[in-house]
C-alpha cells in the first residue's frame, strides 16, 4: 500500500478494526458483516461528502452524522468506521484511495477467515 498510496490516515481505523476483531471475535459490533458494511460505507459516504462538500470539517461531521445513522439504521455498528468516514471526508483524494481501501477491508477479512480456521483445527487436535 506504501507504493501506491501515501495516505496512510485512511488506513488507521482499519487497522483498529482488527484489534477490535481480535480482542473479542464474537462480539456482535466485529462480525465480518458488520465491518465490511459499515467500513464500506463510511469509506463511500465519507468520500462523497468531501468531494460534495468539499474537504474540511463541513463534510468531515456530515459525514460522521451520516454513517452513524445508516450503522445504526442497517444494524451493523462498527465504531472505527467512524474514523474512516472522518479520514475520507478531510481528504477526498483520488478514487483509488476507496480502491485501496477496499482492498485494505478484504485483507482484514481474509486474516479473520484465516483466525476461524485456526482455532478450529486447534479443537479437532484438542480431543
Amino acid at each position: 500500500m506504501e507504493v501506491l498510496s501515501h495516505q496512510r490516515v485512511l488506513f488507521a481505523s482499519l487497522a483498529f478494526s482488527a484489534f477490535l476483531i481480535y480482542l473479542d471475535p464474537h462480539h456482535r459490533t466485529n462480525t465480518i458483516r458488520t465491518l465490511v458494511i459499515s467500513q464500506v460505507l463510511a469509506a463511500l459516504v465519507g468520500f462523497g461528502a468531501g468531494v460534495f462538500i468539499g474537504p474540511g470539517y463541513w463534510a468531515a461531521a456530515t459525514a460522521m452524522i451520516i454513517i452513524i445513522v445508516l450503522m445504526v439504521l442497517v444494524n451493523a455498528v462498527h465504531p472505527p468506521a467512524d474514523s474512516t468516514a472522518l479520514g475520507f471526508a478531510f481528504y477526498a483524494g483520488p478514487e483509488n484511495n476507496l480502491v485501496l481501501f477496499g482492498l485494505g477491508v478484504g485483507l482484514i477479512v481474509i486474516l479473520v477467515l484465516l483466525q476461524k480456521l485456526v482455532q478450529q483445527q486447534l479443537v479437532h487436535f484438542r480431543h
